[in-house]
């Protein structure tokens, strides 16, 4: 690890005005936020991200790590915990898919430090970027080239790539969030804005080490979920062993319904895009439907109409179908209180 200079955040503001110089999407970024660290210090251990500066913005965590409700919706703190957040009762209650979506990631004593502000801009697992001994990367070094392409690329994305970039976005909360239609709240030097965070998220293109629509310095301080609750909303995730893994495939799910028939369904899927990915054709396509297995399947196939499959990564297209299709039906057979 190479020698930086540490400093503490006293309020959002000012600790945007500080980063300005740095996109935090921006691997190269000479200045980073931290608050768990449990992605940051991973990759600055092995030399991915170098930063000449860390902001530990922890210090904020009083006014920006609340979890509150109102007739508008629920209101989570970028700063809270992953486990505070996924043991919420009211959370657990009354919206399950984010509560599931932090339950089955990472383990115990990662949850218990992370925060679910950084947990949404985590950064690929793809070996290809976290080991600097391979050159090619195009998120790591900008214009090298992409070594999974031709590489072994099991883990890799099938949605959203380009010829530059098929790295997977690894994380679970940020599909949980699309499904539930939030919204972002963010600090920047110039003061807050708001965004659906959706839209937070690029696709690689041709500039995959650009990962996010943050502007310089930007903080995320909130998440905002809108409208009633959502318990008929569930998250799926298929991995290799059942603990401790990251998705091979996964889905969130929320729906309303009217007996059998679909008012509203929001779907998103993970594990096999290159950032959280919402399945909006599908979504269409359920729109006034009797959501039975046939309805089911198709939207799951729907979801996928899209896939560029690799070498390595052809399986993924049908697991995720079925993941979708799983999802779906489990949240239809939920015993909701309507």
């Amino acid at each position: 690890m190479v020698p930086f200079s540490y400093s503490r955040a006293t309020d959002a503001q000012t600790a945007a005005g500080k980063a300005r110089s740095a996109a935090s999407s921006h691997v190269g970024a000479p200045v980073q936020f931290m608050g768990g660290g449990t992605t940051l210090l991973d990759l600055m251990k092995l030399s991915v991200m170098q930063p000449d500066a860390l902001i530990d913005i922890t210090p904020l965590e009083r006014r920006y790590a609340g979890i509150t409700t109102s007739h508008d919706g629920l209101r989570i703190g970028a700063l809270a915990r992953m486990t505070d957040v996924a043991e919420s009762p009211v959370i657990f209650k009354n919206y399950p898919v984010l509560s599931q979506s932090l339950l089955l990631a990472a383990s115990q004593q990662l949850r218990n430090m992370a925060r679910v502000g950084g947990n949404a801009l985590q950064r690929t697992r793809c070996t290809y970027f976290r080991d600097t001994t391979y050159d090619q990367c195009n998120k790591r070094n900008p214009g090298s080239g992409c070594a999974a392409m031709d590489g072994y690329n099991r883990e890799h994305a099938v949605l959203g790539t380009s010829d530059d970039c098929i790295a997977t976005y690894p994380g679970d909360w940020a599909q949980a969030l699309i499904a539930l239609d939030a919204n972002v709240e963010l600090m920047g030097q110039n003061g807050p804005r708001t965004v659906p965070f959706a839209d937070l998220h690029r696709v690689p293109g041709n500039t995959p080490h650009i990962e996010t629509n943050l502007a310089p310095g930007e903080l995320i301080t909130a998440f905002v979920i809108p409208g009633p609750p959502s318990p008929r909303s569930v998250y799926t995730k298929i991995r290799d062993r059942d603990s401790y893994q990251f998705g091979l495939a996964t889905a969130a799910v929320a729906l309303r319904l009217q007996g059998d028939t679909v008012t509203q369904a929001r779907i998103a899927i993970g594990g096999v895009a290159t950032k959280p990915w919402r399945a909006a054709a599908a979504e269409q396509f359920l729109q006034g439907k009797t959501l039975d297995e046939a309805a089911a399947t198709q939207a799951g196939k729907i979801a996928f109409a899209g896939a560029r499959p690799r070498e390595h990564n052809a399986y993924k297209v049908p697991l995720g179908q079925a993941t979708v299709t799983r999802a779906l039906l489990q949240a239809k057979q939920l015993d909701v209180q309507v």
